[in-house]
C-alpha cells in the first residue's frame, strides 16, 4: 500500500505539472517545504515503484499509473470539500485543512458512497473540477477576471490558489462560485476594476481578479 507521506509527494507532483507535464525536484522541495536530499530520496524510491520517470538532472514526469494515484488523491480531497461544505455546513475556506487528513482514507466504499449523497459532482466548492472514479478528469478553460473589459457580464465560476485568507476577504466582500458580475470600470494605470454584483458597486485589484475564472454571460 502506498504511503501518506508517496500520496502527498504524487499529489504535488500533479498539480505542479499540470501545465508542462514536468516538474523539477527543486520546485517539488520547495513546493512541499522539504530539503532537495530528502526530496531526491522519496522521488528515486517512487520512479521504483514505477509511478514516475526520474533522470539525474531531468525534470520528473509522472507515469500513467503515477497520474492515476494522483488522480484518486485528488478525487478523495474535492469529495470531501464539497460534502463538508453541502452536507455538513462548512465554509468553503473552513475545508481544506480537514480535506487533507481524510484524502488519506483507503476506503473506495466510503468515497463512492459520499459521491452518491453528493448527487456524483463534477467540481469542488472552489470550482475546481473533481475526477471521476475512473480518474478521468473533466478540464474547462476560463479566463481570469482581469482579462475582460468595461461592460462585460460575466459569471463567477472558479477561483485559483484558493488559500484560507484569500477565500475570507472574499466571504467578507460577498463573492461566491455563481457570482453575477459586470465591469464598470478598468483602471489603465493600475488595472484595477471596478465591477458591479447584486446591487453593490466594489474595486478590486490586479491581485483578486487574476484569481478569480470566469465565463462570459
Amino acid at each position: 500500500m502506498i504511503s501518506l507521506t508517496e500520496e502527498n509527494y504524487l499529489k504535488a507532483m500533479f498539480n505542479l505539472s499540470e501545465k508542462s507535464g514536468e516538474v523539477t525536484v527543486n520546485e517539488l522541495s520547495k513546493a512541499l517545504n522539504i530539503k532537495m536530499p530528502t526530496v531526491n530520496s522519496m522521488v528515486k524510491k517512487l520512479a521504483i515503484k514505477g509511478f514516475l520517470n526520474y533522470q539525474t538532472y531531468k525534470p520528473i514526469q509522472l507515469t500513467e499509473e503515477g497520474k492515476k494515484e494522483a488522480l484518486g488523491i485528488i478525487r478523495k480531497h474535492r469529495l470531501t470539500e464539497m460534502f463538508l461544505v453541502e452536507k455538513m455546513g462548512f465554509g468553503w475556506e473552513e475545508v481544506h485543512e480537514v480535506a487533507e487528513q481524510i484524502e488519506h482514507i483507503h476506503s473506495p466504499k466510503f468515497f463512492a458512497k459520499m459521491d452518491e449523497l453528493l448527487d456524483f459532482p463534477t467540481v469542488d466548492p472552489h470550482g475546481s473540477p473533481i475526477p471521476d472514479a475512473s480518474g478521468k478528469i473533466q478540464w474547462k478553460t476560463y479566463e481570469t477576471l482581469n482579462q475582460f473589459l468595461p461592460g462585460d457580464k460575466l459569471k463567477l465560476v472558479a477561483v485559483t490558489n484558493s488559500n484560507d485568507e484569500f477565500l475570507k476577504y472574499l466571504n467578507t466582500k460577498n463573492i461566491v462560485l455563481e457570482t453575477q458580475i459586470e465591469i464598470l470600470e478598468k483602471e489603465e494605470f493600475d488595472q484595477n476594476i471596478t465591477v458591479q454584483f447584486n446591487g453593490q458597486k466594489i474595486v478590486l485589484s490586479p491581485k483578486v481578479t487574476e484569481r478569480l475564472l470566469v465565463e462570459k454571460k
